[in-house]
Formats: C-alpha cells, sequence, structure tokens
C-alpha cells in the first residue's frame, strides 16, 4: 500500500504515464499549482515548507521505487521537475508579495501575475530541456534519488535566476 502511493507521488498521480512530453506537462502543472497558490494568497513560507518536505519525501521515494523502472532516470518518474518548477514559481510568489514588483500597492491583477509564471515555465524547460553545466554532469553521473532531484534543482535555479532577470528587463 505504502510503495503505491509512493509510486503515486512520483509520477505526479499519474502524469508520468502521459506518452509524449510527460515532463513538460508536469512542469506546466506544477506552474499552474503555483499560480492557483499565489491567487489564493497562501503565505509564501507555508508553500516553502511545504516544498522541502515534498522535496525531503521525494528522495527517498525515488530511491525505494527506482528499481521498478528499467532506466535510471525514468520519464515517469515526474516528481523531479515538479521540484525543479517549483524554484522559479516559490521565487515568484515571493518576489509578487513582497514588494511592489508591478506599481501596485497589493498583488498584481490576477491576469498579469501570469507573465511571470509562464516565463518561468519555459526558462525552465529550457534548462531542463538542454542541461548546460553543471546540470548535465549530475544528470549524467548521479543515478540515485537524490541525482534524478538535483539536476532538476539546477534547472530550476538556473530558471529562477533568468526569469528574474527576464521581469526585472521587461517591468
Amino acid at each position: 500500500m505504502i510503495n503505491k502511493i509512493g509510486l503515486k507521488i512520483i509520477t505526479m498521480f499519474g502524469v508520468g504515464k502521459i506518452k509524449k512530453a510527460p515532463g513538460t506537462a508536469a512542469s506546466f502543472i506544477t506552474a499552474i499549482i503555483y499560480f492557483l497558490l499565489f491567487v489564493s494568497e497562501i503565505p509564501v513560507a507555508i508553500i516553502s515548507l511545504i516544498f522541502f518536505i515534498i522535496l525531503i519525501f521525494s528522495i527517498n521515494l525515488i530511491d525505494k521505487n527506482l528499481e521498478r523502472f528499467s532506466k535510471k532516470d525514468p520519464k515517469e518518474i515526474v516528481i523531479d521537475e515538479f521540484l525543479g518548477q517549483s524554484i522559479p514559481c516559490i521565487l515568484i510568489c515571493f518576489k509578487l508579495k513582497s514588494y511592489n514588483m508591478f506599481g501596485y500597492q497589493a498583488s498584481p491583477p490576477v491576469m498579469e501575475a501570469v507573465i511571470p509564471f509562464s516565463i518561468a515555465f519555459v526558462t525552465f524547460r529550457i534548462f531542463d530541456i538542454f542541461k548546460p553545466y553543471p546540470i548535465n554532469v549530475v544528470d549524467k553521473k548521479i543515478h540515485n534519488g537524490f541525482g534524478i532531484v538535483f539536476d532538476d534543482i539546477l534547472a530550476g535555479i538556473y530558471s529562477a535566476i533568468t526569469t528574474y532577470l527576464i521581469l526585472y528587463i521587461i517591468y
């Protein structure tokens, strides 16, 4: 029972079983989840705490379930995309709530908040697909739960920096 739940979590409840581009689907769903969390005004501290809990448990769940898959980094495991995509999305939630990025006294209107989340989605997918240094090294050399997650965490960090710079330029 616990193994089945763990398998559901690391495949994001079946998203990883999508035949074409399961990583992109997982990243897109993640960006939508964070957009909805932002709109619902859940404090960024709670969002960050949940992220770290999922991060710690995911590494363990991947290690426990990795033998069920034929590849070292199976495409069905997409919780790593969730975690990597979370990094720029959490930054966006923090920046939009912490100071007046859009020139408004409060959080920006909902539709204007779509732009930063969209940029974060695109930049994360670019870094996750092309894997510039050192993401490519982690992807090739570390083949356990930590390695599967860490290359996406690095892509998320690259994405967060790039997203922030793009938003700084356009706003």
